[in-house]
């Protein structure tokens, strides 16, 4: 069994035979770079005189826990209404944590399957930087607990660190992966974005609003899934629409209709500074003519409950209505016009504005959003990895040839508020071996393994729920319960001590 020891007891050496198992299809990576790995070139690759090509995504990873309450039997549970939760909500599971598991446990899972699956050498991570809302440790970073992944390789020489802000952390996570590799920074090496958080709520109909789970994401050049440079659309204001300012507890604090307003505002002027960036690229080019949702093959979204996420597609076709010529409005958005010259600031309480609109973009929902809301669907709400989530399903959900060539919109949002509007650009190329099939067949086991989870009762989740709260903020203790209940390869929380240090234990693949 492996362990992960406080800096005060012997420390964790990850022991070879994982890396010597016996071998798995290995992706196929940036061939000509890799051979420099194990010994980084005394010119850096980044010391040339081009940007390096095609920064974006080459492999990832999710991670989810092993056991989920079914929303059907909380809708009992609660003595709601049918379909308050799988129909107001549109989920149909939430996958959840044990006081085996904590946020430092999820990311140390998902990096260490992401490494053991694509075979790639320790030493060839140079940045890795961690988004997460569920703090455990005020000073503390979840990166310096995935270094000890790192102890056996020796390599120390790893930049990045956490960062916070509700949802939104992964994604300013990655923009910073990219920037680093798109700057005189870069030393040739890989870098590492991974988004882990455990959402939990009182007891109560709010509750099955939660979930948990994680995301790894291998960065470098000639990637399948590639950023495109210059087109961020962003928004940050300061609002209290959810926040943690309670130590003492795991709760948060928040205000469901306004976060839901913050969210579609956040989401219009994104959408708005995005159109604008690419409008002006294209103009550079020669091409002169507005841009629009139909411009996007695809579009994924942090997804705090899948209706929200349906109500957004609606949102972004509103944009475009008021954006078009009065010809256009007449013609493409038939039906509509009754809402000519309405502002968007006005309209965000408007039902039957949303009402029309979820009906007119119902063929743009399932063409280009609804299957990336596998997991979410199934999982719940998992905060910084949703988005991430989100296209691990769109992928799971999709053959490479379907994928190929296309762009992929992705809307990130987190509470306080940060939100950018950014896009993939999917390679071209879905031959057998590419590095777009490769990435496709890594994650096309998803809807298996979500099915083959434990369901367990409401009330055994509400039990587990309250050993939460009990052992919240405690010391001196080892989590109750048996490991086999995990996932084989799953990281858990062996053991806080007195001073509140955490160990860690891996159980057996």
């Amino acid at each position: 069994m492996q362990r992960l020891l406080t800096p005060a007891r012997q420390v964790l050496q990850v022991t070879r035979r994982l890396q010597e198992a016996s071998p798995l299809p290995a992706i196929h990576l940036l061939p000509a770079a890799q051979q420099g790995f194990a010994t980084v070139p005394a010119v850096p690759l980044a010391k040339t005189d081009a940007w390096p090509k095609d920064v974006g995504i080459l492999a990832l990873e999710v991670y989810f826990p092993a056991q989920y309450v079914d929303q059907t039997d909380l809708e009992k549970y609660y003595n709601v209404e049918a379909g308050r939760f799988t129909v107001g909500l549109g989920q149909t599971h939430m996958g959840f944590c044990s006081v085996q598991e904590d946020v430092n446990s999820l990311c140390l899972t998902v990096v260490q399957r992401l490494m053991e699956r694509t075979k790639l050498p320790w030493d060839a991570v140079g940045r890795l930087e961690v988004g997460t809302e569920t703090i455990i440790d005020k000073s503390k970073a979840v990166k310096t607990v995935l270094m000890e992944l790192f102890q056996d390789s020796g390599n120390t020489d790893i930049e990045g660190i956490d960062t916070t802000n509700a949802c939104y952390g992964g994604t300013a996570s990655l923009f910073n992966a990219a920037n680093w590799m798109e700057s005189s920074s870069w030393d040739g090496r890989y870098a590492m974005v991974v988004c882990g958080d455990i959402a939990v709520y009182p007891n109560g109909t709010v509750r099955p609003a939660g979930g948990a789970g994680a995301v790894a994401m291998l960065v470098g050049p000639e990637a399948p899934l590639v950023l495109e440079r210059g087109l961020r659309g962003t928004h940050m204001e300061n609002v209290y629409d959810f926040y943690k300012p309670d130590g003492a507890s795991e709760y948060p604090l928040v205000d469901g209709k306004l976060s839901i307003q913050c969210y579609l505002r956040a989401l219009d002027r994104c959408y708005a500074v995005y159109r604008q960036k690419i409008q002006n690229q294209w103009k550079q080019a020669g091409i002169d003519r507005p841009f629009t949702l139909d411009d996007l093959q695809f579009m994924i979204f942090h997804t705090p409950f899948c209706k929200l996420v349906q109500k957004s597609v609606a949102r972004l076709m509103f944009n475009d209505f008021l954006s078009a010529s009065s010809d256009t409005q007449s013609g493409l958005y038939k039906g509509l016009e009754a809402f000519r010259g309405l502002k968007l600031e006005d309209t965000y309480n408007n039902k039957d504005l949303e009402k029309a609109f979820l009906k007119a973009s119902l063929d743009t929902f399932n063409k280009k959003t609804k299957a990336s809301l596998h997991l979410s669907t199934h999982n719940g709400n998992s905060y910084t990895s949703s988005l991430y989530g989100c296209l691990a399903s769109l992928l799971s959900q999709h053959s490479a040839r379907d994928l190929a060539g296309s762009r992929v919109g992705a809307f990130s949002y987190g509470s306080g508020l940060a939100a950018s509007l950014f896009s993939f650009q999917v390679s071209p190329d879905a031959s057998p071996g590419s590095p777009l099939e490769t990435l496709v067949a890594s994650v096309s086991d998803l809807p298996k393994r979500l099915a083959s989870r434990r369901r367990v009762s409401p009330e055994e989740f509400t039990e587990i729920m309250n050993q939460r709260e009990q052992f919240y903020r405690k010391v001196n203790y080892s989590p109750p319960g048996d490991t086999s209940s995990l996932l084989p390869g799953t990281w858990y929380l062996e053991r806080v001590d007195e001073l509140h240090r955490r160990t860690y234990a891996r159980r057996p693949v």
